[in-house]
């Protein structure tokens, strides 16, 4: 497995596949022309479909523009895709490059990851970390700082910083965000919407709510957000972090090393199942993102590995199944609710670790491999193409 720098990223949303990725992609290529004049972009798949609701187009053109590049953009509805997410950019007419979004902004142009190969883990997946630690004795986070040195924890202490200042900004702004559906932002109302008698629920509730509506607002109108482990999902690791941590008065190390367990929890998903929408639907993002933020949670509270990874797997498990359908193409509805509604889950997961972490059958690695089988079974209407179900449902109402 690989660095989990390449899990957290930080960049404009609303989409690690379809804002980041393909903007570094066209980053790439124009860094190999730097006298080129034209490009023809085709965008294919799941950047089709959901391409102007997730801005690809306009993420594109304003980094061709500043380039000075004569460019056009054109959406192919209709070729089949290796990939759920392709594109391909035609240099000045003759010279071609076909570009894979591979999920949580990784891509590959003509078959080369653009990302460093080095393998960071040796260890394959979850079974096989488990077994080092424990005949190691050593806890999630001192795995992770063997294998990646402790220079990661800087890259750590900047996402953990990147997401705190997300979520301040989203709590700050009012009005509404970009794009047809004119969905209000809901965040702010959410955090100042208190009074003296709301019980201790209530108020878990709310602030947790604002939390992840607040990175997913700013998500959804382009601000600088993490992928944990997309765009789509970047919610639910910040608020539960924001909630927990507040909270408890939690210092910056220990919210380093909660971290250090979510991103080894979402690497191997990353390298042994699947963080995209467009290939698994939501579950792979949501799923994960639910996953990653009930395994951090489950470290701070002081379990060990196997309630842990008794959190996790439930995570997954009870997102089985879950269609990426956004409205219009945006990521606003079901999004941004949904983030806040996975957060809610992995705080309560975590809990619910405490009784049956001793006694679960079904391994983390288990229900990777069940969640990507599952998400392969889905239908593409419900992968992230925005042609079937809330999205099929409510999108005349949104003024299509």
């Amino acid at each position: 497995m690989k660095s989990l720098r390449y899990l957290f990223r930080i960049g404009n949303g609303p989409s690690s596949s379809h804002t980041i990725a393909p903007l570094n992609a066209i980053r790439f290529i124009v860094n190999e022309n730097p006298n080129a004049k034209k490009m023809e972009v085709i965008l294919r798949g799941s950047l089709a479909f959901t391409g102007r609701g997730h801005f690809t187009d306009v993420a594109i053109n304003s980094e061709l523009d500043s380039h000075k590049i004569q460019n056009s953009i054109s959406f192919d509805y209709d070729t089949e895709t290796e990939f759920p997410n392709e594109m391909e950019v035609i240099v000045d007419g003759n010279k071609k490059y076909r570009v894979i979004s591979l999920g949580g902004g990784a891509l590959k142009i003509n078959d080369k990851l653009l990302d460093d190969n080095t393998e960071v883990y040796p260890e394959k997946n979850f079974s096989e970390i488990k077994e080092y630690c424990l005949s190691h004795n050593i806890s999630l986070p001192e795995y992770v700082y063997l294998r990646e040195g402790n220079d990661i924890k800087e890259c750590l202490k900047k996402v953990f910083e990147t997401m705190m200042d997300t979520v301040n900004r989203g709590l700050e702004k009012g009005g509404v965000l970009p794009g047809k559906l004119h969905l209000e932002r809901k965040a702010k109302i959410f955090f100042e919407k208190n009074d003296e008698n709301e019980s201790n629920q209530s108020r878990m509730t709310r602030l947790v709510t604002s939390y992840a509506y607040a990175c997913g607002e700013e998500n959804a109108s382009g601000g600088v957000v993490v992928t944990a482990p997309t765009c789509g999902s970047c919610g639910v690791l910040p608020a539960v972090l924001r909630y927990y941590s507040d909270s408890n008065d939690l210092s910056l190390d220990s919210c380093i090393d909660a971290l250090a367990v979510a991103g080894i929890i979402g690497n191997v998903v990353k390298h042994n199942g699947s963080i995209s929408g467009a290939e698994a639907g939501c579950q792979a993002e949501i799923g994960t993102a639910t996953a990653m933020s009930a395994a951090a949670m489950s470290f701070l509270r002081g379990l060990n590995i196997n309630g842990i990874e008794s959190a996790s797997e439930m995570a997954i498990e009870h997102s089985l199944g879950l269609t990426c359908d956004p409205v219009l193409g945006y990521v606003q509805i079901p999004c941004i609710e949904r983030n806040a509604v996975a957060a809610l889950e992995a705080i309560q997961i975590s809990y619910i670790s405490d009784f049956v972490m001793n006694s679960h059958l079904v391994s983390l690695d288990d229900i990777i491999n069940t969640a990507l089988m599952t998400g392969k079974d889905l239908k593409s209407n419900y992968r992230e193409t925005s042609s079937g179900g809330l999205a099929t449902i409510t999108k005349f109402n949104a003024g299509e």
